[in-house]
């Protein structure tokens, strides 16, 4: 799966002592932010068929985040073209450099690279909180993410942010 929060879920149970059936399903169930993704984007890219099932290989944060804040749908599909595969060939190529390499490199925590996820999400976000509201539901998504994570399984949490984000949408969008 080509999502580097499932990917990190998946590596996270195992380390915990997990097993690989329980770290697949964790990461499955964290991939399927992705559907959401996908509901957004679909009327603004406006491709279907084959580009369209392509498309869904490289729907990601980053792919997403950097085509809904383009303001026609040609720059919405570079800048989602663009990112994603931009990702894709820099995560995999790097994932194999780890791989290869990853002993020699000595412990990424020493790097600071542990913050980076953080740093980048909050990156991908920062434009969105320019309206009150967004920034009011962020820190309910991340009051309710942090006050379950010392009780649930790994990636429950960040399902658990999502859905305050989901509740949100929905409660703003119901007859008054």
């Amino acid at each position: 799966m080509f999502t580097g929060g499932s990917q990190f879920a998946f590596v996270g149970v195992l380390a915990g002592g997990g097993t690989p059936v329980s770290g697949a399903a964790t990461a499955l169930l964290l991939g399927t932010r992705n559907t959401l993704y996908g509901l957004r984007l679909a009327p603004l890219l406006a491709w279907t068929g084959v580009r369209r099932l392509g498309a869904a290989q490289l729907l990601i944060d980053e792919s997403s985040a950097m085509s809904v804040t383009r303001d026609t749908t040609a720059r919405a599909r570079t800048g989602f073209l663009v990112t994603g595969w931009s990702v894709f060939v820099l995560w995999n190529l790097f994932t194999l450099v780890g791989a290869l390499a990853g002993q020699a490199l000595g412990d990424p925590r020493t790097y600071g690279l542990d913050a980076a996820v953080g740093g980048a999400f909050l990156a991908l976000l920062w434009p969105r909180l320019a309206e009150p509201r967004n920034r009011v539901i962020a820190v309910l998504a991340a009051a309710v993410a942090l006050g379950v994570a010392p009780s649930v399984a790994v990636g429950v949490p960040v399902l658990a942010a999502g859905g305050v984000a989901l509740l949100a949408g929905v409660l703003s969008r119901s007859p008054r």
